[in-house]
């Protein structure tokens, strides 16, 4: 005789999980997403508002351009006009051989690249080479280098010019344009720009990583520095070249009408009882140029800087 099936046990309530350390239960995951996590995930579109403070953004910054172009294109008389006109004319040609003629404007030129492009690499090297030496060396008395440093942004300029022209009149540099590119190959701000752009960009375990393969200092600065600080280089880089073209007041001290930057050759466009405003503006527009085509060379290197900034892993 068989003995009876016991009958299958009720199933009952679940056994209670045990809580981690700490008292507090492990929260359950669902298949609902988070309400952060779908916000994150939406693309944000820039409506018609946005569009339209951008489009008038744009117009307002370009019109001073555009205008010099038609002023530069249009002669004295119709710029008399009013309202004057706001289509580009056919004097173009014509006022830039006026600016030729009027102002030595091709050496004037030459010489603005020349001081500039010297001015814009010295500052970019040294103020790099001083940029590390704070940010990431040790020796004694960093603070206080850097504290003087940083202080001499605080003294006018004007304040060094009678010293400064009497040391290039000692050293017979007067209307010479080493006297224009020594006195600004190093600046405080590009030090200091520099300084703060490698403690945020450059980390120390990349360096220590370094010095452990046996790398030398010269080694880990234009192996792993320079590549890092490229962007930051960019950026002080455009600083430094439109400072130093755009610089009159030192120029026009230092250097005469026979050895002129752009900036100089301009002020001879505005002698006469009558100044001729579309010659003006021709010139200014010939001085523009360049910086420009600076502006187009750097302008990628300073926007993938302004977004490694920007962005943080």
């Amino acid at each position: 005789m068989t003995a009876p099936i016991a009958p299958a046990a009720a199933p009952g309530p679940p056994a209670p999980t045990t809580p981690p350390a700490g008292g507090r239960r492990a929260p359950l995951r669902t298949g609902r997403p988070r309400r952060g996590a779908s916000r994150a995930g939406r693309t944000l579109h820039a409506g018609p508002v946005a569009y339209a403070i951008l489009i008038v953004a744009v117009l307002v910054s370009a019109f001073p351009f555009y205008w010099t172009i038609v002023a530069a294109s249009r002669s004295n008389a119709d710029l008399a006009r009013v309202p004057p006109s706001l289509l580009p004319g056919p004097n173009l040609m014509r006022n830039f051989e006026a600016v030729v003629e009027e102002a030595d404007i091709g050496k004037a030129l030459l010489n603005s690249l020349l001081v500039s492009g010297s001015i814009t690499a010295g500052t970019v090297l040294c103020c790099t080479l001083a940029g590390f030496a704070f940010a990431k060396l040790r020796f004694r008395g960093r603070g206080a280098l850097l504290a003087i440093t940083v202080g001499t942004m605080m003294i006018p300029p004007q304040l060094g010019v009678i010293p400064l022209f009497m040391l290039i009149a000692e050293l017979g540099w007067v209307n010479q344009l080493q006297a224009v590119i020594l006195p600004g190959l190093v600046s405080a701000f590009g030090v200091f720009f520099m300084r703060q752009y490698l403690v945020q960009s450059l980390p120390d375990e990349l360096i220590e990583a370094a010095r452990v393969d046996g790398a030398s200092t010269a080694r880990i600065f234009w192996s792993i520095v320079v590549p890092v600080a490229r962007p930051g280089m960019a950026v002080l880089g455009l600083l430094t070249f439109m400072a130093a073209w755009n610089d009159f007041f030192w120029p026009i001290v230092a250097l005469t009408s026979s050895e002129p930057t752009v900036q100089v050759a301009l002020r001879q466009l505005g002698g006469g009882y009558v100044h001729d405003q579309s010659v003006i503006m021709a010139g200014t527009l010939l001085g523009t140029l360049p910086v420009l085509l600076v502006f187009g060379l750097l302008g990628r290197q300073i926007v993938g800087g302004i977004m490694q900034g920007a962005v943080k892993g």
